[in-house]
């Protein structure tokens, strides 16, 4: 992460500015307004002031020193990479372990080459409303310290991790943000996660919340902010720099489905650019995730994708930031008592979960835990 931390894309949404009226302004493209919101981008001192008179406000209110998530700076080693792991490029996650005197590094595999974890299997074909007998591993198992979440960011995973130590085991259910919320409408999880960003107000989630819930139903909890953008293959050999790239005839991209928040960055950047998705190649070839999309990139099926800068890192591909986001987690007010979702909320302020997060790349864990709506 950048040490210049922002408060841009927060003051820019509560004065209600596009970030095309805000790009006008300061005189520069929207794209660079987006990697400014991301922290990849650090305007000089005319853009900022610039910045500062149009959102009424100050440079230091906007820019300011960004202190280490968890006050210090990360313990540093040499580790040795195990043997086959590949072209590994900075920033890609490995996993350590000493093996006698030596560190070894090993790079986890994004792809799951082994047996799911599973309780159960299904005894019979589901019947009507997907109901379906199952036979179950542990006959005394109440799976009562569980919470069913449904969302597409990988990063939950982190979350997973930590919340164990305190007794409390996430189900994650991988959905594109507005399957998740349709499950939580219906009552069939706990969370919904979700990052819908609204293209006239720019806020992110809020809009489409108080569409589908009723007023004072549910909790919104921020998770983090986090960077989405174009990923191309290692090195970026088609050269790929912007939305209007992806209509060139020799790239092809993998898209997401109807209702996922990445589909709809990509649509939004095609109308405003006004490229009709007919002259994308790849337009209705279709991956169910930010990794999935990110492996056919980096195995050559595709040359660009739209995804997180953390599978881009994962993958070791080039990330050409769009725009900075807010994920959020959608709760229901009746279960926000639970003991396991009160574990779940205070993990999200823990130094040590927010430190794994921002190491992945492109995720600021700053609002983790924060109370939205």
């Amino acid at each position: 992460m950048s040490e210049i931390a922002t408060n841009l894309p927060e003051l820019r949404r509560k004065r209600g500015l596009s970030a095309i009226h805000l790009a006008a302004a300061a005189g520069v493209s929207r794209q660079t307004i987006y990697a400014m919101e991301a922290g990849t981008f650090i305007p000089n001192t005319a853009v900022a002031l610039k910045l500062a008179r149009t959102l009424d406000t100050t440079v230091e209110e906007l820019f300011t020193l960004q202190e280490a998530a968890s006050g210090r700076s990360l313990r540093a080693e040499h580790a040795t990479l195990l043997a086959g792991s590949g072209g590994v490029c900075a920033g890609q996650a490995v996993q350590l372990c000493r093996v006698d005197k030596r560190l070894m590094a090993c790079p986890p595999s994004p792809v799951p080459w082994y047996l799911p974890t599973a309780d159960a299997v299904v005894a019979d074909s589901p019947a009507r409303r997907g109901k379906a007998g199952v036979q179950i591993f542990d006959a005394d198992a109440d799976f009562g310290s569980r919470l069913l979440v449904a969302g597409c960011d990988p990063g939950i995973s982190v979350l997973a991790r930590h919340v164990q130590s305190a007794g409390v085991e996430l189900i994650l259910a991988h959905r594109n943000s507005s399957q998740a919320l349709s499950l939580l409408k219906d009552g069939s999880v706990h969370i919904a996660g979700t990052h819908l960003k609204d293209e006239a107000s720019g806020e992110s989630n809020l809009p489409e919340i108080a569409r589908l819930f009723p007023k004072n139903s549910v909790a919104v909890i921020a998770f983090a902010v986090w960077e989405e953008g174009i990923l191309a293959a290692g090195g970026n050999p088609k050269n790929i720099r912007g939305i209007e790239d992806l209509a060139r005839k020799h790239v092809t991209i993998v898209n997401r489905e109807e209702g996922a928040g990445s589909r709809a960055l990509l649509d939004t950047h095609l109308r405003r650019l006004r490229i009709p998705a007919e002259q994308i190649r790849g337009y209705d070839r279709l991956a169910a995730g930010h990794m999935p999309a990110a492996w056919q990139v980096q195995s050559g099926a595709a040359d660009a994708c739209l995804a997180t800068r953390a599978a881009a890192r994962v993958f070791g591909l080039h990330f050409i930031p769009l725009v900075s986001e807010r994920y959020d987690l959608v709760i229901k007010k009746q279960h926000l008592d639970l003991p396991r979702m009160q574990n779940l909320l205070d993990t999200l302020s823990r130094s040590g979960f927010r430190r794994e997060l921002e190491g992945y790349g492109g995720y600021d864990t700053r609002v983790a835990g924060q109370r939205v709506l």
